[in-house]
């Protein structure tokens, strides 16, 4: 049975993907920090389950969605850093290893960008602590020279799904009448359906000429204002009171989470894939939140 890695794989992303490429006839091989999966302390383990994979995909890393205190700042940063070395360290002693390595990064790593839209080749890298990691989390990455393992890091925008990541606060917002623009709601809306990272995981795997850096995003991001619009006619709801920046900061220390999530313009297009041929199921805000919230409304029926 073909075989393949899931690093991290125990979250909103990772749990997906597992069901979709068991469907696909995978054997699929879970590290985590919980049992029963293969725990990240079982180096032994780790190296058994990537010799003979077909691909690794590494999702693991702290949810960002915390208070970037130092501790919080430390477990975001290790919990990246540490994990793709203990993983390149594993493919380095496989007889066979994986063919593939796909390793998470984040369309933060661009500058906050409301003049123009950030490509591949045309990107500018911004500053701060969220690049900052995500530069650490790259160089990591493509530090091992792996002769028989291509590499390719996603740089994934908002993972919008079924059940879970940022639809269900969203949803929230709005039907709380919350949902209107946030802080002056020119800020770019970078954004990708989770079946179209899927599927730009099968067709970077199969396409073995292709490795390095690779932007996830669809290909018609939208303003804060034009996503949160769309929100609010996908949920049926008329009117949404504006969250103004003042109110986002005082907001966000109660939620224990940073206003950068909502307030940062991430203007990413996916260049590269969509030159080697790639083509979205997923291109406007509006099918993908129709799309959601139909799914979403049958299994309550």
């Amino acid at each position: 049975m073909k075989k393949i890695v899931l690093a991290g794989g125990t979250g909103f992303i990772g749990e997906y993907f597992k069901q979709k490429f068991k469907g696909a006839g995978y054997e699929v091989k879970i590290i985590s920090r919980s049992s029963p999966h293969i725990r990240w302390e079982d180096r032994k383990g780790i190296m058994e389950a990537l010799d003979g994979a077909e691909l690794l995909i590494n999702l693991a890393g702290k949810s960002v969605n915390c208070r970037y205190n130092e501790k919080n700042k430390k477990a975001i940063m290790n919990s990246r850093t540490e994990t793709t070395t203990i993983l390149g360290e594993a493919v380095k002693e496989c007889s066979h290893p994986p063919g593939v390595w796909m390793n998470s990064s984040t369309a933060t790593i661009y500058r906050h960008a409301e003049d123009r839209p950030m490509t591949e080749d045309e990107g500018e890298i911004g500053s701060g602590f969220s690049v900052d990691v995500a530069k650490a989390w790259e160089k990591a990455f493509f530090s091992f020279d792996l002769p028989e393992t291509r590499q390719i890091a996603l740089r994934i925008a908002i993972v919008l799904g079924e059940g879970g990541g940022v639809m269900t606060p969203y949803r929230n917002l709005v039907k709380f009448g919350l949902g209107g623009v946030q802080g002056k709601g020119n800020q770019m809306f970078s954004w990708i359906h989770i079946e179209d990272l899927y599927q730009i995981v099968l067709f970077l795997k199969d396409r073995e000429d292709l490795k390095g850096v690779f932007n996830c995003s669809a290909p018609q991001p939208v303003s804060n204002r034009e996503f949160m619009r769309a929100m609010r006619e996908a949920n049926g709801v008329r009117f949404g009171l504006p969250s103004p920046a003042w109110m986002l900061e005082m907001g966000s220390v109660v939620i224990r989470t940073e206003t950068e999530l909502v307030l940062k313009s991430r203007w990413v297009l996916p260049e590269s894939l969509e030159r080697e041929g790639y083509t979205f199921t997923f291109k406007t805000i509006e099918e993908t939140l129709e799309t959601l919230n139909s799914s979403d409304r049958r299994k309550t029926e």
